[in-house]
């Protein structure tokens, strides 16, 4: 059957051919093909601009864009669902509109850009990114999701004539740390707008269509399953690739699931590791020392390496992943090459491209080589000498030369491009990276090899998701260059193949918001819409649609619980009177008397922590429980922190000095009485600890001991009463004299235990109701109560408002200008003069500490602290701004931000003040890609502070920070 044939629906299938496909159709058929062109022109032009056959999902998104509706694409890593964002394109440039193209990083916006410049002209396509702003006023733009929504909250002109806007890897908003800037864009584009989003392949399509249809009016959902080049999963088995499923392996219309389903793993595998599984057994069966396992046995015997010895040497180095230069050579002898191996770590990137350099691997031709040279030096030639040379550039090329290199965020991002430019272009065959590789660039490989299915995720070490196997795997397969991709997992020691199976197999990968109201957001909704119409706006985010839909779950369960104690209180009825009256008498009792006990242990929990924070050298105390329970006598406080638990140390009734921790206090302590602990009190020293027991005996013989003095008071009065009270209503109850009281009473504990979870349900729910717009109103109170909102005049409110009108105030609208982790804190700084008056080098140094965060891979040969004592000066103010900030947040229940971090303030200082790029790195444990990155971040806070400080009636600061950006744009930042 012919391509023309394939269309489906109404017509054939439309394609890009040299001949005349009409010919070869009936009457009828060319009929409906001849409707079809005339029903979507534009995408009928667009489809015969480009040399492949357009696959359905495209060919539908492209028919929705043409009849004015918004789209949702999900589709697989490399499945082309860019070919509906650049015909929203198109179509904006056929139709004298203007299109916006958002990504959510940097390097996707250039490439982007780069892609649609050749297409359109240089003329008609702009790019805004933090740091670049190229012809922006272009009908076409590319520019980074948080440019396009700090221009919907300053209503620039730029948005005039906006028709389409193109979401790209719009799964982003699930991002903790900045997906709120898509919900904020699509909340807030005009309703004339069409959104186009692109999406990976998520498991909850359908909702997070049907929310944008809400929001955004008709969003038509297009989904496909389908990979473009199959993709086939093998595990690295030492120097051995072996298929991860037995028998046939995905094609283009099957889906991982579908092979699961349908294949076992390969018995290779299952093999394996049961081989494995046996000499690890055998091998904790083994003696250790020198009669047992170790090199004295490599050689017993013969004298040669053999024996059983050797046999367990092989089996052991079987389940050993090779070393990077043996895998690449078996991924080369398996035609394997070019690859992308995902490390989850970039120190973990470089370090294996430098063992692939020791280990001799070549995977170059002269011709690659050459070209190789070309691309480095067009991306370098502005680098001075002593740049490169600081860079260790010449290493980088090295490992280019051979057809290796490493991808992640720590690099320069010149040498990134490098080696995406040579990657593309096929020029170097293996690249170690980090997971951000996977995010939109595009860099498809033949195979992709994942050495660990484990990651650090920011706080322990996970297993990685389906979604995240999913995600890097997608990778595998270039379109039109490759008929097939490759997965391979490395054995590891312990590598279950089913699991690798599971991850395979599984595509659960659901969208999950993560917006949550700021400061800056607020006073933005409210100066541009007011008050009220915020909340109806931030009540259609995505965040409290998925919250809203969790509760019908929620009311199911209640009713169905309503039944069950319908039942319950039925077979508890009692002739003497009102059964559930009695029963919820003693229901009462035993919830007043189980809080008490909680308020009880949590206030005593508080207390004991205070208490023993407030302990001071020499107290006497009686240690309430554990193994050193009675009296002791305080040596150190063991208070380091305000973040940590103190561990004071103290010298026992047994003359034991230990060092306890808050499970020996679950109540608190009071000293009742003192002793004086010597200045050079040393607790080590035998004689030392003679005198001090001394003393401490002798002391405690005139102190008075009496329990009182020292341990826990009683239950609430009031609580106390209260229970009485009940205990009297429930004895006078007639229920209280049946003789079948227990066995009704079973029936009446089983209904009221349903009540309190019926109580807890439906107190849930109404949390999740408005939980967003709540969020914002205790927003709101924080921002009033420190003047950057404040009440319209009363006669202005509107009568049954749910919540007083707001006007935003003069430091407000500097607020509306900081995009920042710390809006409200770098706010307040301004509006307090602390960031007047500074030189430009020590305003960096300041304004870093609100914008750096460091790596928990930090390491430091001493502790980071400010340039000088005029900068010291500023940021203790800027603490104790956090500080009062903190405390409102905590009366107005609002999780308090992040902390500063001076482990930038040097290197912003001296940076900004002309120190040379090597004098600046030598004086960071920063990769040069992160010092880059970190600059450009301090230069775009000083921009806002700028514009904050023009709005702030603050000349002078604001040429100061236009001083931060211009002398910090230097060098290899400015490249």
């Amino acid at each position: 059957m012919s391509d023309a044939r394939q269309f489906g629906g109404d017509a054939p299938r439309p394609v890009a051919v040299t001949h005349d496909p009409d010919a070869e159709l009936g009457p009828a058929e060319r009929m409906a093909l001849f409707r079809w062109k005339q029903r979507y022109p534009h995408t009928q032009a667009f489809m015969s601009e480009h040399s492949f056959t357009f696959d359905d999902f495209q060919r539908q998104a492209c028919e929705h864009i043409e009849d004015g509706h918004g789209v949702l694409v999900a589709a697989p890593t490399g499945a082309g669902k860019t070919i509906a964002g650049e015909f929203a394109v198109h179509l904006a440039t056929a139709t004298g509109k203007k299109a916006f193209y958002t990504t959510p990083i940097k390097a996707l916006s250039n490439q982007k850009y780069n892609d649609l410049v050749d297409r359109y002209g240089l003329e008609h396509v702009g790019l805004l990114t933090g740091d670049t702003s190229i012809n922006s006023e272009a009908p076409v733009v590319v520019m980074t999701t948080e440019v396009l929504r700090n221009m919907i909250y300053a209503q620039s002109p730029t948005l005039t004539g906006l028709g389409f806007v193109v979401m790209d890897e719009v799964h982003y908003l699930a991002d903790r740390f900045r997906g709120a800037v898509w919900e904020e864009v699509i909340i807030g584009l005009a309703d004339s707008v069409q959104l186009v989003a692109l999406s990976a392949t998520v498991s909850n399509a359908e909702e997070f269509g049907e929310w944008l249809s809400e929001v955004r009016g008709q969003v038509d959902l297009v989904v496909s399953e389908r990979r473009p080049v199959p993709l086939y999963q093998h595990v690295l088995v030492g120097r051995k690739i072996h298929d991860l499923f037995a028998g046939e392996a995905p094609t283009a219309t099957t889906d991982a699931s579908k092979v699961a389903a349908h294949h076992d793993v390969n018995p290779a595998l299952v093999q394996v590791a049961k081989q494995e599984a046996r000499t690890v057994r055998d091998d904790s069966r083994r003696p250790r020392g020198k009669r047992g396992r170790g090199k004295r046995a490599h050689g017993h015997g013969s004298g040669s390496y053999g024996g059983a010895a050797h046999r367990s040497h092989r089996e052991k180095s079987h389940f050993r992943p090779p070393s990077r230069g043996d895998m690449i050579r078996s991924l080369d002898r398996a035609d394997l090459l070019p690859a992308i191996v995902f490390i989850f770590s970039r120190q973990g990137c470089d370090a294996a491209v430098k063992q692939v350099l020791g280990s001799g691997v070549e995977l170059t031709d002269a011709a690659e080589r050459a070209a190789i040279i070309e691309i480095v030096d067009a991306h370098t030639s502005g680098l001075s000498p002593a740049d490169l040379a600081a860079l260790d550039a010449d290493t980088f090329t090295e490992a280019l030369l051979r057809g290796v290199a490493s991808h992640h965020a720590g690099m320069l991002p010149a040498f990134k491009e490098c080696v995406e430019e040579c990657f593309t272009k096929n020029l170097i065959k293996v690249v170690f990276a980090t997971e951000t590789l996977a995010l939109g660039i595009n860099m498809p490989a033949r195979s992709v090899v994942l050495e660990k299915l484990v990651k650090f995720n920011g706080d322990i070490h996970a297993d990685i998701t389906p979604g995240e196997y999913t995600q890097l795997t997608g990778r595998a397969g270039r379109r039109g260059i490759d008929t097939e991709g490759h997965a391979v997992v490395l054995w590891q020691p312990g590598l279950d193949p089913r699991a690798v199976a599971g991850l395979a197999s599984r595509r659960t990968y659901p969208l999950r918001s993560s917006f949550a109201p700021t400061y800056n957001m607020a006073v933005n909704l409210v100066g541009t819409v007011g008050r009220g119409r915020a909340r109806t706006l931030l009540e259609q985010s995505f965040a409290q649609y998925q919250s809203d839909r969790s509760v019908v779950g929620g009311v199911r369960t209640v009713e169905k619980n309503r039944r069950r104690i319908e039942e319950l209180l039925a077979k508890a009825a009692c002739e003497n009177g009102d059964f559930t009256e009695y029963a919820r008498l003693r229901s009462k009792i035993g919830e007043l008397e189980a809080d008490a006990a909680r308020a009880r242990k949590a206030d005593k929990r508080a207390e004991a922590l205070r208490s023993v924070i407030d302990l001071r050298p020499g107290d006497i105390i009686h240690v309430p429980t554990g193994r050193h329970q009675g009296w002791a006598v305080v040596i150190d406080t063991g208070v380091r922190g305000s973040r940590e638990e103190p561990h004071p140390q103290v010298l026992t009734g047994e003359r034991h000095v230990k060092r306890l921790t808050m499970n020996d206090f679950p109540t608190p302590v009071s000293p009742v009485g003192r002793v004086r602990i010597p200045k050079r009190f040393h607790p080590k020293d035998a004689h030392a600890r003679r005198s001090l027991f001394a003393a401490f005996q002798h002391r405690m013989e005139t102190i008075d001991l009496r329990p009182e003095r020292w341990r826990p008071g009683a239950m609430d009065e009031a609580v106390s009463a209260e229970i009485a009270d009940l205990r009297d209503q429930m004895r006078a109850h007639p229920c209280h004299a049946c003789p079948e009281r227990e066995t009704h009473a079973r029936w009446g504990e089983k209904a009221m235990a349903l009540e309190r979870e019926n109580e807890k349900l439906t107190a849930r729910m109404e949390r999740r109701t408005n939980t967003i717009a709540a969020s914002f109103d205790r927003i709101c109170l924080v921002l009033e109560s420190l003047g950057y909102l404040a009440p319209l005049d009363e006669t202005s409110q509107d009568e049954g408002a749910t919540a007083k009108e707001l006007t935003v105030t003069a430091p407000g609208r500097a607020l509306s200008r900081i995009y920042n982790e710390l809006d409200l804190v770098a706010a307040e700084a301004l509006r307090r003069g602390v960031f007047s008056g500074l030189t430009a080098p020590r305003l960096a140094a300041v304004l870093s500490t609100l914008v750096y965060e460091s790596r928990r891979t930090d390491s430091r040969q001493r502790p980071p602290r400010m340039p000088d004592a005029e900068s010291q000066a500023r940021y203790d103010q800027l603490r104790s701004i956090h500080r009062e900030v903190g405390l409102a947040e905590r009366d107005f229940r609002i999780d308090r931000g992040r902390d500063l971090d001076l482990g930038f303030a040097e290197a912003a200082h001296d940076w900004c003040g002309g120190r040379p790029l090597a004098a600046v790195l030598a004086d960071t444990a920063l990769s040069a890609g992160d010092f880059v990155r970190w600059v450009r971040q301090v230069i775009d806070f000083a921009d806002q502070i700028g514009k904050a400080a023009a709005l702030a009636e603050d000349p002078a600061l604001r040429r100061t920070c236009r001083e931060v950006s211009d002398t910090m744009r230097r060098g290899v930042v400015a490249f």
